[in-house]
């Protein structure tokens, strides 16, 4: 809304004019953008396929991680239930008078979050990394046992 539309030409209401039009741009981009961080997450989660599987006794999660060591890898559990996969694939050296001709392997951070079921165990959780396959398991508590019936004696008065 322009204010000297209405004859309010004061450098008063001038100022209370750019001060709405910056906050309506203002609002617009941090209303409607995402943050870096979020975007970066998101790339890296899309670029992270893998698969779940449940057995009788335990989860387990596979994801590809060829050309990477162990080191590369961290496997963490956030907030009691939140299995967390992330690392990083860094780009081959270049050797003296080598150069790429066509570069298709991904490089950069990955990263995948699972949230765990109530029954996950997150003290006992294994991870193996054999022929470029990360392997997660993650055994299930036992089933609590049901509760037996209480038998109150009844007393004749």
């Amino acid at each position: 809304m322009d204010l000297r539309i209405m004859g309010l030409d004061s450098p008063l209401f001038s100022t209370l004019q750019h001060m709405m039009d910056v906050a309506e741009h203002d609002s617009d981009k941090s209303f409607n953008a995402p943050t870096r961080t979020y975007v970066r997450d998101a790339k890296a989660m899309a670029a992270t396929p893998a698969d779940v599987k449940e057995y009788p006794n335990s989860y387990v999660f596979i994801i590809d991680m060829p050309g990477l060591k162990s080191g590369d890898i961290k496997v963490q559990v956030e907030d009691d239930n939140v299995l967390l996969i992330s690392g990083e694939r860094k780009r081959d050296e270049e050797k003296e008078g080598a150069k790429y001709v066509r570069m298709e392997r991904r490089v950069g951070k990955f990263m995948r979050k699972f949230v765990l079921p109530e029954n996950a165990n997150t003290n006992a959780i294994s991870a193996i990394c054999q022929d470029g396959v990360l392997t997660v398991t993650v055994e299930k508590m036992p089933p609590p046992e049901p509760k037996k019936p209480k038998t109150i004696e009844v007393k004749i008065a």
